[in-house]
């Protein structure tokens, strides 16, 4: 008899109903007649999901060598036969030959595929492979794979699939160019299996779930096609196995980068702590298989390893499997040596006896194939389209790997250059770019990652720190010691400061002007500069921008190495002492592009100051060359590099930054980049974006990071707080950012940058292009003392729809400083005296 809470479930999932947890735990335990049910509705779910693809009847698997590029491992997982101590192996790691010799043999029998593993971070624990990285001159375990999956692809074209384990945004940023995708289990979301003595993932720096978690968000967020999934039986409850199902879920649909989910049965071994355990149950794995199908929906790839399931193909594929894995004609499963591949002719055979065709995919799945540039990195697109179908996105079946360059495309300059003059006249194309529902994730799933503060401020509901008794003191407190409420004892004061309306304001203000004119005096400054934006084209989304196009968009542009040099000259001859230039994270821009754009201005233009490139842009072109951030800074500045922007910054609190940007850096990327720039002596600007998603209590915090860095580095020059402009970003089009700071919030936030970075940073800049000449003028009387430059031309808050235009003359900036009673004075880009 079928248990009533699995007759729910089953009618819910039938009907096409939302599950919950204990619906979905419930559909794991069907047996029988239930459980025939269960993989009817998984099934029609899958075969929904392979016609909307376009591949109907059709069974993937990838033909693949496995490369075991060490066996060491810092992690001490219970389970695992695959991590061994260094005098058991010839070797702490395969020579690159070694690797190579694998690959090669691959080729040979038609393998498209090389499955790197490894262990996580060897070196780390293993004084064995720290030694045998440093006498090949590599500094990490991911340099050394970074090395071999390129040497894999220029020498035998087999496309590289890396696992390495956990993975920093900026650890993944560097191996994107050399993999089409990446995979990391993550095998459970229960933390007690890893906090607890005893746990099968105890003593494992890597297991901790939070961890992984933060793993396959940032996959996302970095835009590599992923692999993931499940490991069953290990322990886990059936709640437990279902979270971890959710969580899955949860990545795929705020990232669309989880090209597959691995459902994996526990097999014990022999010589690990859990040689004693049971085999996760060949019919619990079928019901995991079908919920996890159930949950994930059509568009998942599910996949069940063939070794691994005693032979029982037709019951894994009726569960809803669409996807056997890496199958290998040449080398073992080196995780599981114990269970041989099956061979193809077999695979294939058992599969068709279900009823299913079957094909072969390259290592990353024919949606992203198809998709290409914001997936795939341009130096492996010839690699990739080289095997595969172009209608299809499947493998080329006959076709064999050839070793091939990878390098840099050919750039292509044009498209609608002329953006930074038309745009205040003829505007933008369209309000939004054509891939709008689909670049920045599931709208639903950010909706969600908003925080109850954040919501609180856009439905106009009074903070909690307005206490007339804390506004009280905090007004006493802003002026004797302005720089102290900073400090977390006075937490509650700096909060009610925030939340300060009508005369406490006003109050505010003065006490922000009286401690400006304390640090600088009354001189508005400004500096002649031109932005230039050599780039739009961006992949990155960015969920509050407005200026990124794709590369097929109307708007989009890219100037070639000549035009920013003549745009650079145009404003020298103007009067311009400063070009600033940022751009879009361009997939096809070059590794030395950023170097030899601020060569070509300076050889045009020897005298002029380049105060360039946010650290979104400098993080990620480090990436790609492969090289440190430090390194990366000091080639740019041997180009002639002078000062950097802070940009990029928005909020620098990454509860708030992943629900606005998506796959921007994180929090401590941007604050290693701008310390590191100071450390080399690259000074910078720095910034804070409010107004969309975001509260006071964040703010706060924004400014206390701004402070450290300050503290330890004296590297920022200015402070520019930059109001969000809404009208055309994408997070309000879709619903979910409010529109803008209120006129209030622009006020409190010039006055307190003032108060809470007194005698730290000295220059508060505001931004006439956000807020215009007449709030400009206001923000002069409450703690400001420079307007930032001339600009000559701004694209950026133009294309989201500022109507404030795109430049001034030293004339129109002359005349805001007048207007708010002010002496007006040239300066440099460091706010030293400039010249009349």
């Amino acid at each position: 008899m079928v248990d009533a809470s699995v007759r729910r479930a089953l009618g819910r999932a039938a009907t096409g109903r939302a599950l919950d947890t204990d619906e979905a735990a419930a559909l794991l335990t069907a047996r029988g007649e239930a459980l025939d049910e269960l993989f009817r509705v998984a099934g029609g779910i899958r075969d929904a999901g392979l016609r909307d693809a376009g591949r109907p009847g059709v069974v993937t698997y990838s033909k693949k060598v496995f490369v075991p590029l060490t066996r060491l491992c810092r992690d001490r997982c219970h389970y695992c036969t695959f991590a061994t101590v260094p005098h058991r192996l010839p070797a702490a790691y395969l020579e690159r030959d070694e690797v190579l010799a694998i690959a090669r043999e691959g080729a040979a029998q038609g393998c498209k595929e090389a499955l790197f593993t490894l262990g996580d971070r060897p070196e780390e624990r293993w004084p064995a492979a720290r030694r045998w990285l440093d006498e090949r001159g590599y500094d990490s375990t991911l340099d050394y794979l970074r090395a071999c999956a390129v040497a894999v692809l220029e020498e035998t074209g087999l496309l590289p699939h890396l696992n390495p384990g956990v993975l920093s945004w900026s650890e993944l940023q560097r191996l994107k160019p050399v993999a089409p995708s990446m995979g990391m289990m993550l095998e459970t979301t229960a933390t007690r299996l890893w906090s607890e003595p005893g746990g099968p993932h105890f003593g494992s720096p890597d297991k901790e779930p939070a961890v992984r978690l933060r793993v396959l968000d940032d996959a996302g967020r970095v835009g590599v096609p992923f692999t993931t999934g499940i490991l069953i039986g290990i322990g886990e409850n059936l709640t437990e196995r279902v979270d971890a199902l959710f969580a899955i879920r949860r990545a795929m649909r705020e990232y669309g980068h989880l090209q597959e989910v691995i459902v994996q049965n526990f097999r014990a071994k022999p010589d690990t702590a859990m040689r004693g355990m049971p085999d996760a149950e060949l019919h619990d794995l079928a019901a995991t298989v079908a919920v996890a199908r159930v949950l994930l929906g059509p568009k998942a790839r599910i996949q069940a390893p063939p070794n691994l399931i005693a032979g029982e193909y037709d019951l894994l594929l009726r569960a809803g499997i669409d996807d056997w894995g890496g199958v290998s004609p040449v080398t073992p499963d080196h995780v599981n040596p114990e269970r041989p591949w099956p061979q193809l002719d077999e695979l294939a055979a058992r599969t068709a006896s279900a009823g299913f065709t079957l094909r072969e995919r390259l290592t990353v799945y024919p949606e992203y194939v198809r998709a290409g540039g914001p997936w795939l990195d341009p130096r492996l697109l010839p690699h990739v389209t080289a095997l595969a179908d172009p209608a299809t996105g499947l493998a080329v079946e006959e076709a064999r790997p050839v070793g091939r360059p990878w390098q840099e495309p050919e750039e292509v300059f044009g498209g609608r250059t002329d953006l930074h003059a038309t745009i205040d006249v003829t505007g933008r194309t369209e309000d939004r770019r054509g891939d709008f529902d689909s670049v920045y994730g599931d709208w639903s799933e950010v909706a969600g990652k908003v925080t109850p503060e954040a919501l609180a401020v856009r439905a106009g509901v009074p903070g909690t720190g307005g206490a007339d008794a804390d506004l009280r003191a905090g007004l006493r407190l802003a002026a004797t010691d302005p720089a102290a409420l900073l400090a977390p004892a006075h937490e509650a004061k700096a909060l009610a400061l925030f939340g300060a309306d009508g005369p406490a304001l006003d109050e505010l203000c003065r006490l922000a002007d009286d401690a400006r004119r304390d640090a600088v005096g009354d001189d508005v400054t400004y500096v002649v500069n031109r932005n230039i934006n050599f780039t739009n084209v961006c992949y990155v989304g960015c969920r509050f921008c407005a200026f990124a196009q794709r590369e097929s968009d109307a708007d989009a542009f890219r100037l070639s190495l000549g035009q920013v040099a003549d745009r650079a000259e145009e404003a020298w001859t103007a009067g311009a002492t400063e070009v600033c230039l940022q751009g879009g994270i361009d997939p096809k821009m070059p590794v030395t592009g950023y170097a030899d754009i601020v060569r070509a201005i300076k050889a045009r233009v020897p005298g002029m100051h380049v105060h360039a490139f946010s650290p979104m842009e400098i993080v990620t072109a480090a990436a790609k060359a492969g090289v440190p951030v430090r390194e990366w800074l000091g080639m740019l500045r041997e180009a002639g590099l002078d000062t950097i922007p802070g940009t990029a910054a928005e909020i620098l609190d990454d509860d708030v930054r992943w629900v606005l940007t998506k796959g921007k850096l994180p929090a401590a990327a941007w604050v290693d980049v701008v310390s590191t720039a100071h450390e080399l002596g690259i000074r910078s600007s720095s910034t804070m974006m409010y107004g969309h998603v975001d509260h006071p209590g964040q703010w706060l915090a924004h400014f206390r990071v701004l402070a450290g860095v300050q503290d330890r580095t004296g590297g920022f020059t200015e402070f520019v707080a930059l109001p969000f402009v809404h009208t055309n970003a994408p997070i309000y089009l879709a619903g979910i950012a409010r529109p803008g700071p209120t006129w209030r919030e622009n006020r409190v936030v010039h006055a307190m940058a003032r108060l809470l970075l007194h005698g730290r940073i000295d220059n508060i800049q505001c931004s006439w292009v956000k807020l215009g000449d007449t709030g400009t003028v206001e923000m002069l009387r409450g703690g400001c003392n420079d307007l930032g430059g001339t600009l000559m031309e701004e694209t950026i808050s133009r294309m989201a729809g500022s109507g404030n235009g795109s430049a001034r003359t030293e004339e129109q900036l002359r005349g805001i400083a007048e207007a708010a009673g002010r002496p007006f004075r040239k300066r440099t880009t460091a706010y030293g005296h400039a010249g009349a």
